[in-house]
């Protein structure tokens, strides 16, 4: 293989677009993406546990607009809010990483 690839990294097209990690724009792109990302393990969750929308948000004490909006960007989502829909509504537990 030639050492000197033609593929360009996730990192290389973020750098070039939102700066080095660390700078505002692209720490604010990051977030977002957790967000996002925690919005499809959520909903990969509850399609695995073949539950609804409407019947997770029954079973943890919400509405189903609120479900959708939290699978489809869960930005401004509180912890505890988001303890009881792992907890009651899929039956899971929340795990927290930290990384500095």
């Amino acid at each position: 293989m030639n050492s000197k690839s033609n593929i360009t990294t996730l990192d290389q097209i973020l750098d070039k677009k939102y700066g080095k990690k660390g700078q505002p724009k692209r720490e604010e792109w990051e977030q977002q993406f957790e967000s996002f990302r925690l919005g499809v393990l959520l909903e990969e969750a509850r399609l695995k546990l073949g539950m609804t929308q409407e019947e997770l948000a029954e079973k943890c004490g919400t509405n189903k607009s609120y479900i959708s909006r939290i699978e489809n960007n869960a930005s401004d989502i509180r912890l505890s809010t988001l303890m009881k829909i792992i907890q009651q509504g899929l039956g899971g537990h929340l795990k927290l990483t930290l990384q500095l």
